[in-house]
């Protein structure tokens, strides 16, 4: 395994794990369905695995998006000597773009989905802003084929510069061995987040690296990037 290759798989794991981790929506709603409807350990995990592939599945399709760019930009003949350089300085630009865009977005904190539970029975989504605590009047009951669709639709932005990379330098293998690590570490974490909230556990809760997720995954490509072209990664 080169060094590029392992950096992209180091990368994959890290924008997995932040991505999850930072984000309660990931686990939350399999914890309080869990409680209220007392799901066993089986239930909890199959419902937790089968909507983590889903947004798994989700997230790879755009990032074939980004694969398909980079393959056609890579079939350009001005850029066929430079391929290479060309993926290494895409993936530092993508991540730079990505980053900014993570701060803009944590500075607007504008409305996300936020999910809790409503005495103790049934599990809500709604719109919600950091710093408010209060659960607003316009929110939807959910269910776990409600919850499996809202996965679905939410992918995870940050794996698209990573596979473009794969595209530029036409590497299927790359492109395979980065969906199955991105699989394994996001279902992994969300797997195991929801067994310790099954088990009574939490990890600490922080608004702040919550708000500043997309801003920390754009920074992870963008360091990957400059380590590539500045470091020989």
């Amino acid at each position: 395994m080169n060094a590029e290759l392992t950096t992209l798989l180091l990368s994959t794991i890290a924008i997995s794990f932040v991505h999850t981790a930072t984000g309660p929506d990931h686990y939350l709603p399999f914890i309080f369905f869990s409680r209220s409807r007392k799901w066993t350990l089986g239930t909890t995990a199959f419902w937790t695995i089968l909507c983590g592939l889903g947004h798994v599945l989700s997230s790879v399709l755009i990032g074939l998006i980004g694969v398909f760019l980079g393959w056609q930009l890579s079939k350009i003949v001005a850029f066929q000597e430079v391929r290479g350089g060309l993926a290494s300085w895409s993936l530092l630009i993508l991540g730079v773009i990505y980053l900014i865009w993570g701060l803009i977005r944590a500075y607007q904190n504008r409305p996300h989905k936020h999910f809790d539970s409503y005495d103790g029975d049934d599990v809500y989504v709604y719109s919600h802003r950091h710093g408010e605590a209060v659960m607003p009047q316009n929110k939807m009951k959910v269910t776990p084929w409600i919850l499996l669709a809202i996965f679905v639709m939410g992918p995870s932005e940050p794996i698209v510069p990573l596979l473009f990379y794969s595209g530029v330098t036409h590497s299927v293998s790359e492109v395979l061995m980065l969906t199955i690590v991105f699989t394994i570490s996001t279902v992994g974490t969300m797997l195991g987040i929801v067994i310790l909230g099954y088990y009574g556990y939490s990890l600490v809760k922080s608004d702040v690296i919550e708000r500043y997720s997309s801003a920390i995954g754009g920074a992870v490509v963008t360091i990957a990037g400059i380590g590539m072209i500045f470091l020989d990664w």
